[in-house]
């Protein structure tokens, strides 16, 4: 073999199978597991999106079929009532005042459990790790009882609101903290050395750099809270202090034969919140990549 026949077969390029990193499409086995499941989470949420753009009389000929044509009536009635937007701002307002409390308590305590080395620390993460596995079912109750013995709480929505930041911390807590452990402690002590106090660095320094989980928590929080049904259902008996949930099973109830006109209350329900996770997914993914990193 001459030297040239060398030199072209020592500078031909080694070829290799391209990976998704690459931009290849890697195993399609995986990719059409993936569409399977986005189909069968997407579907029961598309159905009742157009269904309420179906007549009753499409519905019952076709229940899987296209609205053909499409009706707005149904739309337009939901949001011509008066009672959905009455629902829509009580949940509105109780999924604010949680997320705010939260977030602001939840930075708070896993800034102390992220930064500071003192007894019963380990033990006080353990108890907020805890509280991850205690739902919120088995304490209706013991909370329906609390709250009717407080003056001047039962049927308030602080009912509602006092319990779901109590539920609410914990997660919280444990997506936070390791995402506050990971800051380097060089900035703590540059920040020290220029003369900055602990609140102060708590202030100007951790809170900006925690905004990835703090948006991710923010998000978590408020789905969680729009989403309630069993706590409101318990605390809440004058249907003026009605959420949405629970607005939903009350007009199920009152038009359980108007099949069109409950699938587009129901949409109109569920899209706010949908349309937020969405918006923001991005966002939780890398807020809570950061805490695993963490």
């Amino acid at each position: 073999m001459s030297t040239a026949t060398l030199s072209r077969t020592h500078s031909r390029p080694l070829t290799r199978k391209p990976t998704p990193k690459d931009g290849g499409w890697g195993n399609p086995f995986i990719y059409f597991i993936a569409l399977v499941i986005i189909a069968v989470c997407l579907a029961p949420v598309l159905y009742v999106i157009m269904g309420g753009f179906r007549s009753n009389s499409q519905i019952n000929a076709n229940p899987a079929g296209w609205p053909s044509p499409f009706q707005l009536n149904q739309y337009a009635e939901v949001l011509q009532t008066p009672a959905f937007w009455r629902m829509a701002w009580n949940s509105l307002f109780i999924a604010l005042i949680t997320v705010v409390a939260v977030v602001v308590f939840g930075v708070c305590v896993a800034f102390v459990l992220a930064r500071y080395k003192f007894r019963l620390r380990n033990a006080m993460y353990l108890l907020f790790a805890a509280g991850l596995m205690f739902p919120m079912t088995m304490a209706i109750t013991p909370l329906y009882i609390m709250m009717t013995r407080i003056p001047g709480m039962a049927g308030t929505p602080w009912s509602v609101i006092l319990p779901q930041i109590a539920f609410g911390l914990p997660q919280t807590v444990i997506i936070l903290t390791p995402f506050l452990a990971a800051i380097p402690m060089e900035i703590e002590e540059a920040a020290t050395v220029d003369g900055c106090s602990r609140l102060g660095f708590f202030v100007r320094m951790v809170v900006p750099l925690a905004i990835p989980g703090v948006i991710t928590v923010a998000i978590l929080t408020f789905v969680g809270s729009w989403n309630s049904y069993m706590l409101p259902l318990y605390m809440f008996s004058d249907q003026s202090q009605y959420t949405l949930p629970l607005g939903v099973a009350a007009f199920s109830s009152q038009y359980s034969s108007d099949t069109a006109k409950i699938l587009a209350y129901t949409s109109m329900s569920m899209i706010p919140a949908l349309v937020f996770f969405s918006l923001f997914e991005k966002r939780i993914v890398g807020g809570l990549t950061g805490a695993v990193k963490g």
